[in-house]
């Protein structure tokens, strides 16, 4: 097989990588585009402030001229030196069911990393926590959620035929809105509302709303700090992150808890959009953002895509008072199911509150890693 890696430099080439996932699986039913408005800012230097931090590579392997694969480096070189390691990141892997295919693309990417003094790669990954992470190594049966891999499961292989094994998995948790609380939780919620003097704020508009997420941000760089892979959000990166995802989320589903005028917890669950976006195809216009729209309307299914309680906070009991309060909200709202975004596995605190439920794992990712 005559095998070209070409390093993408131009918004030809650009354009290839972006759309390559979608020639290889837009057919497979549980496959999910991403928002091209959005892949197009993310992949720009020039409007993608992480850039800034890493050293950085994109290419697409061609076989007889076609474009049959693509992968990213990234080398990030403020976690590497928060975090004292000498790492590179693999990220948006995709190719054909093809070894030689993949091996040539994992040599490449190998060899640039070498060359940069690299010793260990990890992935998939992309700049933080906050992008698309990890392989999806379980659940294949199942609809994917925004931000999160959807990958076929010979990728899974291809990467483990090329040495890299497991470095840490996330997982999803799904469970029905009905589910039947223990009575011991409304007593730790009367509790916690009692011994804690706080308040729990609820919205009805995004214009009540939008003055809190900056705050809601730094708390998450205040409490995420010790997580895989996590890299604190400059203020830059914050506004960025609130014009992305604040025109999505519905008042309804997000829960704070402020003390003193201060945010110490929240959490933001978005009607699903995963319909809209498949019948989207991930273009926005001229008519795919209303359908990313209705399909939020007519969801009967939650994500809960983000949360935190202030360190000195933990274990009083807001974690329940917010996770009631956003259950009832859902229940009015007619929903039947809540899918919990991606936790990391030593997340333990978090699972055990999911656990102790009986709520069983729905997905599983896995991010792999390699000596090199």
């Amino acid at each position: 097989m005559n095998i070209k890696i070409v390093e993408v430099t131009s918004n030809k080439l650009l354009r290839t990588f972006i759309h390559l996932p979608a020639k290889l699986h837009g057919d497979e039913p549980n496959w999910m585009p991403t928002i091209y408005a959005d892949d197009w800012n993310f992949f720009n230097p020039k409007k993608n402030h992480q850039f800034d931090s890493c050293d950085t590579i994109m290419v697409i392997a061609y076989v007889d001229g076609k474009a049959v694969g693509r992968i990213m480096g990234i080398i990030h070189n403020q976690y590497n030196a928060l975090r004292k390691e000498n790492t590179a990141r693999f990220g948006y892997f995709d190719s054909i069911a093809s070894q030689e295919v993949a091996h040539a693309m994992f040599v490449f990417m190998q060899d640039w990393a070498k060359q940069k003094g690299i010793t260990l790669m990890v992935g998939p990954y992309g700049f933080s926590d906050k992008d698309i992470q990890g392989l999806l190594i379980e659940g294949f049966e199942y609809s994917p959620l925004i931000d999160s891999a959807c990958n076929p499961p010979y990728i899974v292989k291809l990467v483990e035929n090329e040495g890299f094994s497991k470095e840490i998995d996330c997982m999803t948790y799904k469970f029905p809105v009905n589910l039947v609380l223990p009575e011991l939780y409304y007593r730790i919620q009367q509790r916690s509302n009692y011994s804690n003097n706080t308040e729990l704020i609820e919205f009805t508009s995004r214009r009540q709303l939008k003055p809190y997420i900056v705050p809601v941000l730094q708390l998450v760089n205040r409490t995420y700090d010790d997580l895989y892979g996590f890299v604190p959000m400059s203020d830059t990166e914050m506004h960025e992150f609130a014009s992305r995802y604040l025109p999505i989320i519905d008042p309804r589903f997000v829960k704070i808890i402020i003390k003193a005028g201060e945010v110490i917890a929240f959490i933001i669950a978005i009607p699903n959009l995963t319909k809209g976006i498949q019948k989207s195809r991930g273009y926005l216009f001229p008519i795919g953002i209303f359908q990313i729209l209705l399909a939020s309307k007519k969801t009967n299914q939650l994500d809960l895509m983000l949360g935190a309680v202030r360190r000195d906070y933990q274990g009083t009991g807001l974690e329940v008072v917010m996770g009631i309060s956003l259950i009832e909200s859902a229940r009015k709202a007619d929903f039947k199911d809540i899918e919990a975004h991606l936790i990391l596995e030593n997340n333990y605190k978090m699972r055990a509150e999911i656990e102790r439920l009986k709520i069983p794992a729905h997905k599983r990712f896995r991010v792999y890693r390699k000596e090199i």
